[in-house]
């Protein structure tokens, strides 16, 4: 009875540094809302430049067409997005100190004084 292994050299794996698209140096896929701007980017310039050439019968306005939403979606997606992610970031490092310094702060005298202060206030 003979058995069969697997051996680790004998699968061909395909890690994620190997599919990755490096571009100027830097890998892409790290870079937040670079996928869906440009999935969104190329999908709807494609279909208006697609309708563009239906409606005129001119290739080369309707890929000037196709070119201008692309460009227009891409950029009118990263924009907001990049700026959303910004903003979760510093809100996310924010709350991340805070909470670095009720840790610190719990159960010592300077909590109490705190919760004090807070008291008075409210």
């Amino acid at each position: 009875m003979s058995e069969s292994r697997i051996h680790s050299e004998d699968v061909d794996v395909d890690p994620l540094s190997e599919r990755s698209v490096i571009i100027f140096g830097r890998d892409v896929s790290t870079i937040p809302c670079f996928r869906n701007s440009f999935l969104y980017g190329i999908s709807i310039g494609m279909g208006v430049g697609f309708l563009a050439f239906l409606k005129t019968s001119r290739p080369q306005l309707s890929t000037h067409i196709g070119f201008g939403t692309f460009m227009a979606t891409t950029l009118g997606y990263w924009f907001p997005c990049r700026y959303n992610w910004s903003k979760q970031k510093f809100d996310a490092g924010q709350l991340q100190q805070a909470l670095q310094q009720q840790a610190i702060y719990e159960g010592t005298e300077k909590e109490r004084e705190k919760l004090e202060v807070k008291m008075e206030h409210a």
